[in-house]
This record gives C-alpha cells, structure tokens and sequence, in this order.
C-alpha cells in the first residue's frame, strides 16, 4: 500500500471502487492506516481509501479535526457507505488532500442520511448535517472517481488556496 496521498493527476482517484466484502483483521488494518494517512495531512477531517491507491469502499471522516466547530459523531469509519437521503443545496468552500493547493465553492445537501457497514459487517445508518455532511458527501464521492473539482459551480470559483504561516 502507497505510504503518500495520491495527487492529480493520478489516474487511479478517477477509478469506482470494489465493494468490501471481508471484515477481517486485515480491512481494520487498512482503516488504521487510513486514518493515519488523514491525521498527517494538513487540514484533513477526512480520506477515502482511494486516495491511498486501495479500491475499496471506505471512508475515515472525523470533523472535530477541522478549524470550523461542527456538532458531529466524532470520528467515523463507513465502509460501504450509500448516501440514502439528500435534503436541501447550500454552497461552501472545499479543498482536498488529492488535489493540494486548490478550494472552491460546490454545491452539497446540508442534511444527508447514510447507510453503512462497521468494522464488524453489521450495517448501520446515521443522519449528518453542515460541515460533517459536506465531509461524508466529499469522501463518498471518491469512492466513484469523483474529486471536489468536478462539482465545483464555475472555473471562477475555482482558486489556489494561500499558503498559511
């Protein structure tokens, strides 16, 4: 498994991922090192499998990492995860750690309901709003070869992030 983060242009972020079908020792391995990877990256309150270059199904999301306060579960593990229910449209500012160095404004529901599996297999379900929602829908997007970029609203809004510090 890659130890760095892929970047764009790397072909494998716009690949779909294989559904996980063993919860083993080995998948809790991968989403500790997923984890990890996400920790070290600057800013990151989430990862897709993806972007470590494995083609599975599972997301790391925890938002209590960010700089904006969020009401949220704290630090999630979906594995398989379907985004069920989408309520609403609002615009906010995101960036990612596969394609450093650029932020724009896309459109994503404020409110979402998301079905997944745990590390055990048992499916779960859970409601996310705001900045956690926004994270979840970001992160879900991976798993289908979808980066921020493809759903930022204009080139305009598109920029490069300024270096911090």
């Amino acid at each position: 498994m890659p130890a760095s983060i892929l970047t764009l242009p790397d072909p494998r972020l716009r690949l779909h991922s294989a559904a996980v079908t063993r919860f083993d020792q080995a998948l809790r391995d991968r989403l500790d090192a997923l984890e990890r990877a996400m920790r070290i990256g600057p800013g990151g309150v989430g990862i897709a499998a993806p972007q470590l270059g494995m083609l599975e199904r599972m997301v790391i999301v925890d938002c209590r990492l960010g700089r904006r306060p969020c009401r949220n579960h704290g630090l999630l593990r979906l594995i398989n995860p379907e985004i069920e229910r989408g309520e609403g449209q609002v615009l906010g500012r995101e960036g990612c750690l596969s394609v450093p160095d650029w932020v724009g404004m896309v459109p994503r529901a404020p409110q979402i309901a998301v079905r997944y599996q745990d590390e055990r297999g048992q499916w779960q379900r859970l409601e996310s709003t705001g900045f956690e929602a926004r994270v979840i829908q970001h992160e879900v997007d991976h798993l289908d070869g979808i980066l921020f970029i493809d759903r930022v609203v204009s080139v305009h809004d598109l920029t490069r992030r300024v270096p911090q510090g």
